[in-house]
């Protein structure tokens, strides 16, 4: 298995790396020989050759730099994407595939463009908060953190379902972007190490093959205990 972190050194706000280490370590727990290449701006990949791209989230600043950068990958991704192979972007990293993004000063950076969506910086002060999200493809819920200063809109298929907390934007009730094996949302913490759930998804969507999940016995206690004690401030028991 070959697994790509782009832009590993300007877009790892929140120790984002932990994500692309711990799908490394289920997979390698699962029989797999794993190689990570990490490649930031003016470096060279063949995404054709990856069984999994990542990117994390970075400051507003850098990601109006990657954005410039990944431009010219705007064609292999879109084709890799419609392969149906798996990509993981975490933070504002899945802003930068709409239209464009507004920044805080008005000005309008274009985005690769491969979904309609239109991101906007509503000021330099960040909204952020504890989240519960749910999906359609996983049977236990999804913790985590959001910090961030955007609203999105004119997703057509959301990741997640909001339960508690940010969505896209004020009041929405819906987070995140998903076609395919691409997989789009703001959620950090990192967010497969506080769900070892969705890591095993995205373990089974890389290999096509269930993944070995028996040494993710702390990771599960650690969800157990986060989900208990936000679910106590929606009321529920």
């Amino acid at each position: 298995m070959k697994l790509l972190h782009l832009y590993d050194d300007i877009m790892n706000l929140y120790g984002d790396y932990a994500n692309v280490a711990a799908l490394r370590r289920i997979l390698e727990n699962s029989g797999e020989t794993v190689t990570v290449d990490k490649i930031s701006l003016g470096g060279q990949a063949e995404l054709t050759d990856y069984d999994f791209v990542y990117i994390g989230s970075g400051t507003e600043e850098n990601q109006k730099l990657v954005m410039k950068d990944l431009a010219r990958y705007r064609e292999s991704l879109k084709a890799y994407i419609q392969d149906g192979k798996t990509a993981l972007l975490t933070g504002n990293a899945f802003e930068m595939l709409g239209k464009s993004v507004t920044d805080s000063e008005g000005k309008v950076h274009e985005g690769l463009g491969l979904y309609d969506f239109t991101v906007t910086e509503q000021s330099k002060t960040r909204v952020t908060g504890d989240v519960i999200y749910e999906s359609d493809f996983l049977d236990k819920p999804l913790v985590g953190f959001v910090n961030k200063c955007s609203e999105i809109q004119g997703i057509k298929d959301s990741l997640f379902t909001v339960k508690m907390g940010l969505g896209d934007f004020e009041g929405a009730k819906a987070e995140g972007i998903r076609d395919r094996n691409l997989f789009g949302t703001h959620l950090t913490g990192p967010a497969l190490i506080k769900n070892p759930h969705l890591l095993a998804y995205i373990a089974q969507c890389v290999t096509g093959k269930q993944p070995e999940t028996a040494y993710l016995e702390h990771e599960r206690a650690g969800y157990e205990i986060t989900l208990n004690e936000l679910t106590k401030r929606t009321g529920e028991s």
